[in-house]
């Protein structure tokens, strides 16, 4: 992590602390000697964005906050927010995405909530649009079809620049604890350093894994489809869908150099993820499904 000044912020709230990115965030600053405040609904810090009564202890002390808003009941935003400048907050980086001013209804609304709740707050604020996580092939998202062996998504061969999530860590962690001086409010878009195709990825994958993992094309129809028949939500279902409608666009396909500016290094390789991936056994087939 770069330009990093513990003493600008005393203490971080870091919201979703037991996510994706968020533990990632309390892991770096706290790596760098900060104060952290790991918020989350089963964290160290009780905070439920559908319970206020929980943001007051949450926001107590902190002067910055990584902020992940809900995909759900995203109107608390604003009054979150509020809350946290009242109560000392100055700097706010929220978690965002590549191209979601692009994405539509049906996608990413809470993010533009956050994005346009820090934007009219008053305090120093920053927007971390990433694209695709590695991790998404791990740890959630399509970890289980990848260990099924298939992999079948509406994207072709657009590529996407997937990125570590612990490169969007340190860049937030950057963004968080910068001093005034180097800070500038903006919107910073984060990339890998080359773009994989799903297909591409997939084979990398499997080679790593040692075994065999098809990428199948799907038509945006047949994607929601199987997304319904596996017991995806119907509102989840189109979230996803209006996600790869935006990458088949081709408006997150190129690299862009965030992470180099922001950290003054190149972004995390995708094949050295993949190789210590599967060697933790990330997509070994599972004993008791056929």
């Amino acid at each position: 992590m770069q330009n990093t000044n513990p003493s600008h912020a005393a203490s971080v709230l870091v919201l979703g602390a037991t996510g994706k990115t968020g533990r990632r965030v309390v892991r770096v600053l706290r790596a760098s000697g900060v104060t952290v405040r790991a918020a989350s609904r089963s964290g160290e810090v009780r905070f439920d964005w559908t319970e206020p009564a929980t943001w007051a202890g949450a926001l107590a002390g902190a002067s910055a906050a990584y902020l992940i808003a809900p995909d759900e009941g995203y109107d608390a935003v604003p009054r979150f927010v509020g809350r946290a400048v009242a109560a000392g907050v100055n700097r706010f980086v929220v978690l965002s995405g590549r191209g979601i001013e692009d994405v539509g209804e049906d996608f990413g609304r809470g993010m533009l909530a956050a994005e346009e709740a820090v934007r009219a707050s008053g305090a120093e604020w920053a927007v971390v649009r990433p694209n695709n996580f590695f991790q998404n092939f791990d740890e959630d998202l399509w970890r289980q079809p990848l260990r099924d062996g298939r992999l079948a998504l509406p994207i072709g061969d657009v590529p996407e620049p997937f990125i570590d999530a612990g490169d969007v860590a340190e860049v937030a962690a950057t963004l968080l604890t910068r001093p005034a001086a180097e800070h500038a409010d903006g919107v910073y878009e984060i990339s890998g350093a080359r773009g994989l195709t799903f297909r591409e990825a997939v084979a990398e994958m499997a080679r790593a894994a040692g075994r065999e993992i098809d990428f199948v094309e799907l038509t945006p129809a047949e994607y929601h489809a199987e997304l319904l028949a596996a017991g995806v939500p119907e509102p989840a279902a189109r979230s996803l869908g209006a996600l790869f409608a935006l990458h088949r666009t081709g408006r997150t396909a190129n690299p862009v150099p965030g992470v180099q500016n922001l950290l003054g290094r190149e972004p995390a390789g995708f094949t050295a993820y993949a190789e210590r991936a599967a060697a933790r056994g990330a997509w070994e087939r599972d004993a008791v499904r056929p």
